[in-house]
């Protein structure tokens, strides 16, 4: 019996550290960077109570460092799955009825060994196995993820309380349970905290889950799985496995228990899955939860009242941060006349001095992109655009080199046609096109904006004009689930920007609030 109401209040934000000459905090980070590569990781799937192996494997490489191997991780097959699924329906009923309170300390635990005893090692392993500098990680692996796992406890504990009006004679009570089945959790390489929220916000909510990372995020993925053990999480709420997506969908998509999805990943893998589940619908119990974040081809518009130090820089760190690796970063640009040349100069000179390289010299900005197949596709896009009939010019940057690691230089492109190819298609790399409108011609160039690309994920308005800036948030209301102004259109903070697109950049449930 419970005797108390359990509630708990607002978090603050994980402080980010900075990681400066002499710091603790980085001091612990190389060593930590230099612990992992001495030694080689034989990851495992984690089933129940199983860590399973099948000698199956694949090696994991730095992208940034291709020659140097830090481990291997086991694949499974249709059979593994069906295994994880029955791990987790087997410790269901046990782990739904368990209170909120001790459901909620598993989780507050692991963000406190996050900050703490593994704050360096969840960083490290983002930095070498995703080729993120250590700002970058201990933004998303560190801070992201613990804010996500403490928010969302908060935001949880605030549904549970919500309860129905009572009329005389009567007391009605709302009882929250987990959906009838089991969640599939299906995350992305890009952000470690997205890695590590879509599954624990599930099971956070009494559910048990079915974990498939992303066979290039595996590295940190089976740190944070380590870390959720260490602090209490029951054996099967959350099974991670390494298993393909058509071999893993056909299972999952196919079994009467499955409940729900909680994905990001590209808008045609989403289509496809939602398009299979339809399908399928006489085979489940219930109606099964389709939530999902999916692409996006996001903007920076500037008014001619922008200030073109803020174009510049919003445009430098949001297009080329992480490699432009990010859902919400900068891709496509239109800068107004009057101030497009001063922009060009500002932004070319900021590019410039953005050092390349491998993620254990921390002077480095810019790392590598994921893989060779990221490569050649972003190869390929800025080698057409270097071609005399393709209406383009490059600004800064176009050199690819992928001798010694996955290495595309930061590249802005000029063009002459807004619809033109790199200005719709969805490039997930250090790559930025720039339209030059007519100054006197904003509202027009508004409306391009909004029909351009079929995504709606985030994108931002710089004007000094605040006339320009509401004209703009109102037009362009459809065109971004997150609208920044005089701000770069990435970097969205747990409880502070809820993060979520609509149109073909998913379903707008916003990560990062309730």
């Amino acid at each position: 019996m419970q005797y108390g109401d359990f509630y708990y209040p607002m978090p603050v934000n994980e402080p980010v550290l900075n990681y400066g000459p002499g710091s603790k905090e980085k001091i612990a980070l190389k060593a930590a960077l230099k612990e992992l590569k001495s030694i080689k990781a034989d990851v495992p799937m984690y089933i129940g109570s199983e860590e399973v192996r099948t000698g199956n494997t694949i090696d994991i490489r730095p992208p940034h460092e291709r020659n140097f191997v830090l481990g291997k991780f086991h694949t499974g097959e249709a059979k593994h799955v069906t295994k994880a699924i029955n791990a987790a329906l087997k410790v269901k009923d046990k782990w739904a009825g368990m209170s909120w309170e001790n459901r909620a300390n598993i989780f507050l635990k692991a963000a406190d060994l996050l900050a703490t005893k593994y704050r360096p090692y969840i960083n490290a392993t983002t930095m070498l196995g995703q080729s993120k500098n250590a700002y970058q990680a201990e933004i998303d692996a560190a801070c992201e993820l613990i804010d996500f796992l403490r928010f969302n406890v908060h935001f949880l504990s605030d549904i549970y309380r919500q309860q129905p009006i009572s009329g005389p004679g009567m007391y009605n009570r709302l009882e929250y349970r987990p959906l009838e089945g089991f969640v599939f959790a299906l995350t992305p390489f890009n952000f470690t905290a997205i890695g590590g929220n879509l599954p624990t916000s599930a099971a956070m909510c009494g559910n048990v889950v079915i974990w498939k990372c992303a066979n290039t995020q595996v590295y940190s993925a089976q740190m944070f799985m380590r870390i959720l053990k260490e602090a209490g999480l029951p054996d099967g709420v959350i099974n991670l496995v390494y298993i393909d997506g058509p071999t893993i969908g056909q299972v999952i998509f196919n079994h009467p228990d499955f409940a729900g999805i909680h994905f990001t990943g590209s808008t045609a893998v989403f289509n496809g899955m939602w398009e299979t589940i339809g399908k399928n619908m006489n085979t489940y119990k219930t109606y099964p939860r389709i939530v999902g974040e999916t692409g996006g081809k996001d903007f920076v518009i500037a008014h001619s009242s922008a200030n073109p130090d803020v174009v510049a820089t919003a445009l430098a760190r949001g297009a080329f941060e992480y490699q432009g690796q990010k859902c919400s970063a900068a891709s496509r640009a239109y800068i107004p006349s009057n101030i497009a040349g001063e922009i060009k100069k500002k932004l070319v000179e900021q590019v410039k001095k953005m050092k390349m390289g491998t993620v254990e010299d921390f002077t480095n900005f810019i790392n590598a992109v994921i893989d060779e197949k990221s490569f050649d596709k972003l190869e390929k896009y800025i080698k057409d655009s270097r071609k005399r009939e393709s209406g383009t010019k490059i600004w800064v940057g176009g050199k690819c080199d992928k001798s010694e690691g996955y290495f595309i230089e930061p590249t802005v492109i000029e063009t002459s046609d807004p619809k033109s190819v790199t200005m719709c298609d969805e490039l997930f790399g250090p790559v930025l096109t720039v339209y030059v409108y007519d100054e006197n011609k904003f509202e027009e160039t508004l409306r391009l904006v909004d029909s351009t690309s079929s995504y709606a994920l985030t994108g931002a308005i710089i004007a000094q004009d605040r006339f320009a800036v509401e004209l703009a948030t109102n037009r362009l209301r459809n065109s971004a689930g997150n609208f920044y102004i005089n701000d770069k259109p990435t970097g969205a903070v747990v409880g502070q920007q809820p993060f979520g697109g609509a149109r073909a950049s998913g379903t707008n449930d916003k990560a990062g609030a309730n």
